[in-house]
């Protein structure tokens, strides 16, 4: 397989494996709602935030929609779309040193999106995938990198997003009118079916009902022959009918015994026009199992222009500066229905104005599902005052520049900040303002390779009480932990030791067991119970 390089290569293809990790601070006054939504924003370094998102999350998210910087060198955006911001010339200069102050701006976006595109691959389920947007700027080098990050059998397509409606007045060469969105799964084989909600236009043909209409809802008429150059003996059958015997021209689509079956079901309407026999099937909106029958993605996305993103955002601002090029959000909402069931988790790390945040709300309150999001956004600004603001006034409801009350689509969120310090200091000890919840995420990440099942902290000072010891299964071995007193007592005798006394009052199970402790006392009985130690915080390298 051809593989891309590029100045600066070395120094981060395995770079995620050097940031640190750092907790998620949450941030009260700019939360919405309950902070159990299962929302989150997160303000911060995406390299930072998606590590520290790890372990809460790795293997359990559906669908990453991102829409990184398009390097077009622009200075002039505020959103540093030549990827030239402080943080990444500072991040730059650290990781690949001195080469990083002179790389080609293409060499630049390359090492900022590798060690990003290879956390967010540990994020995806079996049947996640992941949609990048971007222009032809980093398009070629783009699909080379998804190639090489997720294999070139994981790509599902590279969809053409008809962005305008024409224009191009001042263009000297060639209007631009598209963009692309480039599609990977972790796993192709385990995508499955990729169906969209039947859109307006195909609706409108499923518009005659009969005794079905409650389970299987309207219909509309699909003629049963076929001019299909296939040809199969099997289908060209005679259907009775009124004392009669009805051949195909051809062929019927359908075999006998399935056309038969349709035929006594009530399913089929035959009539005689100009002299000549027509049979059509009723094609359902719901199948027998009560599915709604879906409509195809096409790989050219036509009638959803960047100019509907750009007017959401001014009629909910008003006139004032907000971003530039937002997406609109039925462009991400497109995607969300094709990809998503209702109960999925979606991610944005560049977040931008939080339209995926509102194309998730607005799927939710379309369909009824419980698709949750998370955002991470860089910059400060952008993040409090327009990422969040625009989440929380759609899903509270608001009143946009035109005096339009527009209805609330409910939802929250929690907004957090990433923690100043890492997770461990420099000597390599645990942080002594790290609770057991907070710890067991990370102890549970770094001997599964998932996301921690159980619930999340509210708050960082929250002390476990509705934690146990023992974390979770995991393929067959148990992971306890023993930590800041969650057994109630910080001694050795029964804190954070495994002793005898600690083993025999930890929650049982049968099998192999895997115990994370500051030290272990039990000598020989370890072995004989099962037991394999593991010493922290030295044992958690991930």
């Amino acid at each position: 397989m051809p593989t891309l390089n590029w100045i600066g290569k070395d120094a981060v293809v395995k770079h995620h494996k050097d940031v640190l990790f750092r907790l998620l601070e949450p941030v009260a006054d700019l939360s919405c709602g309950e902070a159990g939504s299962g929302n989150l924003i997160v303000q911060g370094d995406n390299l930072h935030a998606l590590k520290a998102l790890l372990p809460r999350y790795a293997g359990q998210v559906k669908c990453i929609y991102i829409d990184p910087p398009y390097n077009t060198g622009n200075e002039g955006w505020a959103y540093n779309d030549n990827v030239n911001s402080p943080e990444i010339r500072r991040w730059l200069g650290e990781v690949v040193g001195k080469e990083g102050e002179t790389l080609d701006r293409h060499d630049r976006w390359l090492c900022m999106m590798y060690p990003r595109l290879v956390l967010l691959k540990q994020f995806l389920r079996d049947d996640g995938v992941i949609l990048m947007s971007l222009d032809g700027n980093e398009h070629r080098f783009a699909e080379l990198l998804m190639d090489e990050v997720f294999g070139t059998t994981n790509r599902i397509e590279t969809f053409i997003w008809k962005k305008s409606y024409g224009g191009g007045a001042k263009s000297k060469q060639v209007v631009n009118l598209h963009e692309y969105v480039l599609c990977f799964a972790r796993n192709k084989e385990k995508v499955g079916e990729i169906e969209l909600p039947p859109s307006a236009d195909v609706m409108r043909y499923y518009k005659f009902e009969d005794e079905k209409l409650a389970t299987r809802g309207p219909y509309r008429l699909q003629p049963l022959a076929t001019n299909s150059m296939d040809a199969r003996p099997n289908l060209r059958y005679s259907i009775p009918f009124e004392d009669e015997e009805i051949w195909p021209e051809k062929q019927w689509q359908w075999s006998r015994e399935r056309t038969l079956a349709a035929l006594a079901n009530n399913e089929l309407v035959i009539k005689k026009v100009r002299g000549r026999w027509s049979i059509n099937y009723k094609q359902y909106l719901r199948d027998v199992d009560g599915e709604e029958r879906g409509s195809k993605l096409y790989s050219i996305i036509e009638s959803i222009y960047t100019q509907q993103g750009t007017n959401e955002l001014k009629t909910m601002f008003g006139d004032g500066k907000t971003f530039d090029f937002p997406k609109p959000p039925e462009l991400i909402k497109k995607f969300i229905q094709a990809f998503t069931n209702a109960g999925a988790l979606i991610l944005d790390s560049f977040a931008g104005s939080g339209t995926t945040a509102h194309a998730v709300l607005s799927a939710n309150a379309e369909d009824g599902g419980t698709r949750r999001f998370i955002l991470v956004e860089m910059d400060d600004n952008i993040a409090s005052n327009v990422t969040a603001e625009r989440v929380k006034r759609v899903a509270n409801g608001y009143t946009n520049a035109k005096g339009s009350v527009i209805e609330a689509l409910g939802g929250g969120f929690q907004f957090c900040r990433l923690s100043a310090e890492p997770l461990f200091e420099a000597s390599g000890q645990i942080r002594s303002d790290v609770c057991f919840a907070q710890l067991a995420e990370f102890v549970w990440f770094a001997e599964t390779g998932t996301g921690f099942p159980h619930p999340q902290p509210l708050s960082p000072g929250e002390r476990g009480e509705k934690y146990s010891p023992l974390l979770g299964v995991h393929e067959g071995r148990a992971v306890y932990l023993l930590y800041n007193g969650i057994l109630k007592d910080k001694s050795v005798g029964g804190g954070n030791v495994l002793t005898g006394p600690v083993f025999d009052v930890l929650p049982k199970f049968a099998g192999p067991k895997v115990i994370y402790a500051a030290a272990n006392r039990m000598g020989a009985r370890a072995a004989r119970e099962g037991i394999t130690f593991k010493q922290t915080p030295y044992a958690l390298e991930v």
